[in-house]
């Protein structure tokens, strides 16, 4: 007899088990299964928070190094312990998954370990580690939040040990004299920092003629010549064609994007980070009959449901900004509509954040957007070398800027470079999730000393002008 379920979630990252728990606090049965032997997906396990972790601690050793001085520390021979930095990653990535699977036990969410295959409208498959059926569960809906996966790069066979994806880099035993980047989105800037700051010499090996695609021009300017004079090497606009092991390293091919004479590069490790695909292969989307998108996606109407009634997809799968974040609210707004509320979410309002140092973050349009949009728009920017509290900081790098409607004053975007962007962005995503303006933040009490003044500041200056500069 098969396990009856009023939902049944696949896939425990971000978008799943935030799903289940959400469906559970609104009195649904929830099953979830995941194939991974600890849930989180890949955010948890082997992403987000490791790499957040290896971010934090690369950066204490970094300032423990070069910028205790200024503040009058003065400490000996800083050496690294990379082994013990390791283990401290794992630890965070333990308490967090473990974390979880407690909220999954107190909300009563029933957790299954394995490989899920939609059979038809209502039928689910579990099958073991050995491709056969181990259970059959009944549901009344499915919610399919399996996320996604590396996507691979033609002539570059990842082998998680000297050619490695954003897993293996969180797992390399020894810093890498030299380490060679291919990508400069998010990802790859996050990466590649952590191994700079650890003493590899780096270098970003980009198709595009810029770093951070989707950022805002200005701030990338910033962000480059930041990231440069850290030590980080960028070849832009460039295309790699090879990555094969040679006499004295991996040797990478790459050549310009529009065409050209090629060159090479000599590293000891090539982390390729060139962005994700979603994962459907596997899931019986065929048999069930779920259409996909030109791109690849699952298809889904304005409340999350697929082609198949009673089937929804969320997260990584569908369209969309690639976020764990925007794939928690999708789970919760899906399985909300579900039980007869009205959930909803704007992609448009989604924050995005690089957490490099410094940092950066935005949301909402950039200047090229409104450009080409032929909106008239108003901008205000504030530097954190004028705020007080970065100057007692010792991180004065950076600025906000405001986007505002140059008609009704509406905040349009915000854009961020600075040592604590990724937390500043939430004021300005709530206030126009809210539909603020800018002189509604200018307007707003922000407590003194704080870097969040900027923002304030900021706003004043994209409304009329800022007080204190």
């Amino acid at each position: 007899m098969n396990d009856r379920f009023d939902l049944v979630v696949i896939g425990a990252g971000p978008a799943g088990y935030v799903a289940a728990i959400r469906a559970a606090q609104l009195g649904m049965k929830v099953a979830c299964v995941e194939k991974r032997p600890t849930p989180g997906g890949t955010c948890l396990n082997v992403g987000c928070i490791p790499s957040k972790a290896l971010l934090q601690s690369s950066h204490v050793f970094e300032e423990s190094v070069h910028d205790l001085k200024a503040h009058g520390v003065i400490v000996g021979d800083v050496r690294l312990d990379l082994a013990q930095m390791l283990k401290r990653k794992d630890e965070v990535v333990g308490a967090t998954t473990k974390g979880v699977s407690f909220l999954f036990k107190k909300n009563k969410v029933t957790a299954i370990t394995g490989t899920a295959r939609i059979e038809a409208a209502g039928k689910v498959a579990v099958l073991g580690d050995d491709g056969a059926v181990a259970q059959r569960l009944d549901a009344r809906n499915i919610l399919i939040a399996s996320g996604s996966e590396v996507t691979p790069l033609p002539g570059v066979t990842i082998d998680e040990k000297t050619i490695v994806s954003s897993t293996g880099a969180l797992e390399l035993q020894a810093v890498p004299k030299r380490m060679a980047v291919i990508g400069a989105g998010i990802i790859g800037l996050e990466l590649g920092s952590v191994w700079r700051r650890l003493g590899s010499e780096v270098t970003m090996i980009e198709f595009l003629d810029r770093i951070a695609p989707g950022v805002d021009n200005e701030i990338t300017k910033h962000f480059q010549r930041s990231l440069e004079k850290q030590g980080l090497r960028f070849r832009l606009g460039r295309k790699v064609t090879r990555a094969e092991k040679g006499k004295d390293g991996i040797v990478v091919t790459h050549e310009p994007a529009q065409g050209g004479a090629a060159e090479s590069l000599t590293v000891d490790v090539v982390l390729v980070c060139i962005g994700r695909r979603p994962c459907v292969e596997g899931l019986g989307l065929d048999k069930a009959g779920i259409k996909l998108t030109d791109r690849g996606r699952i298809a889904v109407d304005a409340h999350f449901q697929t082609s198949v009634p009673g089937i929804y997809a969320v997260g990584d799968v569908i369209d969309g900004p690639m976020l764990a974040h925007k794939a928690s609210e999708d789970g919760v707004a899906c399985v909300e509509t579900i039980a007869g509320q009205k959930g909803h979410v704007d992609w448009e309002k989604v924050p995005s954040v690089v957490y490099t140092q410094p940092e950066v973050a935005w949301v909402g349009k950039n200047e090229e957007e409104l450009k080409a949009a032929g909106i008239a728009y108003k901008t205000g920017k504030y530097p954190f070398t004028a705020d007080p509290r970065s100057r007692a900081n010792n991180r004065t790098e950076g600025f906000v800027k405001v986007l505002s409607d140059k008609a009704s004053d509406s905040v349009l975007g915000v854009h961020i470079i600075g040592a604590e962007a990724g937390t500043m962005i939430a004021e300005a995503v709530l206030a126009m999730e809210y539909s603020a303006s800018a002189e509604d933040i200018g307007r707003v009490c922000h407590a003194h000393p704080t870097v969040s003044e900027a923002m304030k500041e900021a706003a004043l200056a994209a409304w009329d002008k800022p007080i204190h500069l």
